[in-house]
């Protein structure tokens, strides 16, 4: 069985899906692995180190794929590549199965068996494999210090001859993993920090990183979704939960955004108008603006000044730390393809919850319920 890991092509991408050390694990349960050369050289990964780990280097991406079994990218791949696969074979990658909808039907043309790791159930046997949660850790973290960065203002408490200096207000949107990390790194750099989510039960595990968590009245937990997301909640709850966050926001120095449903637009949390109440000087980082941001003010990919509050739309942050990133996403990849694989061979048990939940095409059929319904709907439209 052999593995083709391709270079990305996606713009200001540096991560790689495999790393020397994932490439021994890989080999160690009994398949080949091609690497195309370069793949490796924005995560300071060398041919050469690849090659002393026992991986084939490649001169193409059609000398990488030639023969292979699996295919493996950290984006999606673009309609030009897909049509260069094999057909039959099996990618992997991050796609957002309800949002690309032409790249799972040219997928699905190609019978190839599609599985996005954003898709990945998150149960106790998955963890390992989670590199949503993986990426999301490391998101969190650099958003802390890119907002500190931007921040005209101390993040810790300092008492010094000239004066005290009060340690900077923190806001994080949503306890989840990114921004339990943001909390924490935030904590460390001595700022004073404040953190809300929808779903009541974080409550516990934002004490105990010493934040104080913001609560809206709610008699229900309609916050909570399934797989540890958030999920839509009603309009009342809404106009509750704009009301306490415009009074926390216009105190803040930072805030951090971080509600995220994976296939979807991302909710506005932060209008224009509770921009325009904040501290000039103070800044937002979205962590949603891949799907279009948080904040009704937030551009893609872009650092802007929106009435004096400087928005950091950055939407790929675990790039900009690329060596920690590919490492742990190659280590996710590496697990996912030992536990799909079988002495040598890809054994896609349709009946693994694993398996079925991360796979949305197969056999030139879509098969993934949720993207099935966007496609259907689309068409509709």
């Amino acid at each position: 069985m052999i593995i083709s890991i391709l270079k990305e092509l996606t713009e200001n991408e540096n991560r790689v899906a495999a790393t020397p050390q994932s490439v021994k694990d890989l080999i160690k349960n009994g398949v080949s692995v091609n690497i195309e050369s370069g793949a490796g050289d924005s995560s300071f990964i060398s041919d050469d180190d690849y090659k002393q780990s026992g991986a084939n280097i490649c001169s193409s991406s059609k000398e990488a794929m030639k023969d292979c079994d699996i295919i493996v990218k950290v984006n999606p791949p673009s309609k030009e590549e897909i049509d260069t696969f094999p057909e039959g074979k099996v990618f992997i990658s991050f796609i957002q199965t309800t949002k690309e909808l032409e790249i799972v039907n040219r997928l699905a043309k190609r019978k190839i068996a599609g599985f996005s790791m954003h898709l990945i159930p998150r149960t106790t046997l998955a963890q390992s494999m989670d590199a949503l949660s993986s990426q999301a850790n490391i998101a969190g973290y650099k958003a802390v210090l890119n907002g500190a960065s931007l921040l005209p203002v101390y993040m810790p408490l300092l008492m010094t001859a000239a004066g005290t200096i009060p340690p900077a207000k923190v806001l994080i949107i949503g306890a989840g993993v990114a921004g339990l990390q943001a909390i924490a790194t935030a904590k460390r750099l001595g700022a004073q920090v404040e953190a809300f989510d929808v779903r009541p039960e974080v409550k516990e595990q934002v004490e105990s990183l010493g934040a104080k968590f913001v609560e809206v009245e709610s008699d229900t937990n309609e916050g909570s979704g399934e797989g540890g997301y958030a999920k839509e909640t009603s309009d009342e709850y809404k106009a509750k939960q704009q009301e306490k966050m415009t009074e926390h926001i216009i105190k803040s120095d930072l805030v951090i955004t971080t509600a995220l449903i994976p296939g979807r637009p991302a909710p506005k949390l932060i209008s224009k108008s509770m921009v325009e109440k904040m501290k000039k000087g103070s800044v937002i980082v979205d962590l949603a603006s891949e799907n279009g941001g948080n904040c009704e003010a937030t551009e893609k990919d872009a650092i802007t000044n929106y009435n004096g509050v400087t928005i950091d739309g950055s939407s790929n942050l675990p790039s900009e730390m690329q060596l920690h990133a590919s490492q742990l996403y190659a280590k996710n990849i590496s697990t996912f393809i030992n536990y799909m694989t079988k002495d040598g061979k890809i054994n896609l048990d349709l009946d693994d919850e694993i398996i079925s939940g991360a796979m949305f095409t197969h056999q030139g059929k879509i098969n993934h319920k949720p993207t099935l319904e966007a496609i259907n709907s689309s068409k509709d439209n």
